[in-house]
């Protein structure tokens, strides 16, 4: 299949790597003034999760060949900062470069809203398990075996089964949770409590420490708890029955003590999950989730003190 990447980041490199080695044709759509710039070729690490449940450490090389304007692609892959949105369909529309668009975007937009921000292009809203970081041609990532993916009646594209066979191709799976852009929502949230908790002194200038902080200390962790108790109900004011949801909600529902010591042994033993937590350091991109929930919450009236606390200190700083 013909796959297009918008941009050069490290979530749809990731991707467009794994499509790659499994034989699709895969193109990069740069802004123009960047063109120049796009390297040849890219030095990959990778902790590739696809067949080891504790991962695979490789060192590859990924060609990224540009896109070409007024083309068809079967598939565009999409994965921008939040607010990005708009300005990245412009590019497309600006090149003519047409295809079914899958979105692997955080956004705190109901379905309406993400409905007319795409008017004009087929979508699917999916959502990525994989992480990493870019810096001087060289791509350091996770690689999960999974993805969140729309179900083929909500997403309502005539290509959806050509979207499974490429996935399958490169040996990634689907999940398909009851809503996707509920599921972001939630995703957001949880993120919202760890992220505010790890940063609650205020400093957000070392992303790496901070996660690597949290996951060693089981107090830190059970606090993370208490504060995914209160964000998650900024899901559920929004009108989300949280019952559909259960799984992804079950380890905040026990006692924090014990969630903190389970989530502690959870980070020690499962090196994808420590990777991705200490390799992700867009810091705009981090604190947007978080400002998304707080605002929310101020905006419903919610009593989130533990939550708010937190956001206050780094909201000072």
């Amino acid at each position: 299949m013909r796959i297009c990447i918008l941009g050069l980041g490290v979530i749809g490199t990731t991707y467009g790597y794994a499509f790659q080695k499994a034989g699709h044709q895969v193109e990069h759509l740069v802004r123009e003034k960047k063109q120049e710039y796009l390297p040849s070729e890219l030095d990959v690490t990778i902790l590739d999760g696809r067949y080891n449940s504790h991962g695979e450490e490789k060192r590859d090389k990924y060609t990224a060949y540009p896109a070409k304007p007024n083309t068809s692609y079967d598939f565009i892959f999409l994965s921008v900062r939040s607010g990005k949105l708009k300005d990245a369909l412009a590019a497309l529309s600006r090149n003519n470069i047409r295809g079914t668009v899958v979105l692997f975007c955080n956004f705190w937009n109901d379905r309406q809203e993400i409905e007319k921000i795409m008017e004009g292009y087929k979508f699917i809203i999916g959502f990525p398990t994989a992480g990493g970081h870019m810096a001087d041609g060289k791509l350091n990532c996770v690689l999960f075996d999974h993805i969140m993916l729309e179900s083929e009646e909500k997403a309502s594209i005539p290509n959806y089964r050509d979207l499974a066979e490429l996935l399958a191709s490169a040996d990634i799976k689907t999940e398909i949770p009851s809503d996707m852009v509920e599921w972001i929502w939630i995703h957001m949230a949880i993120n919202a409590g760890v992220t505010s908790t790890a940063a609650r002194e205020g400093k957000m200038d070392n992303p790496k420490q901070l996660a690597l902080n949290l996951m060693q200390d089981s107090r830190e962790l059970s606090i993370a708890a208490k504060s995914i108790r209160e964000t998650i109900t900024v899901v559920q004011a929004r009108g989300v029955d949280m019952r559909k949801y259960r799984g992804e909600l079950l380890p905040y529902k026990i006692p924090p003590v014990i969630a903190g010591i389970i989530m502690k042994r959870m980070f020690a033993n499962n090196e994808l999950t420590r990777r991705i937590m200490t390799l992700h350091n867009d810091e705009k991109d981090i604190m947007y989730g978080c400002n998304s929930v707080y605002d929310s919450g101020k905006s419903m009236n919610l009593n989130l003190p533990l939550f708010y606390s937190h956001m206050d200190n780094i909201i000072k700083k």
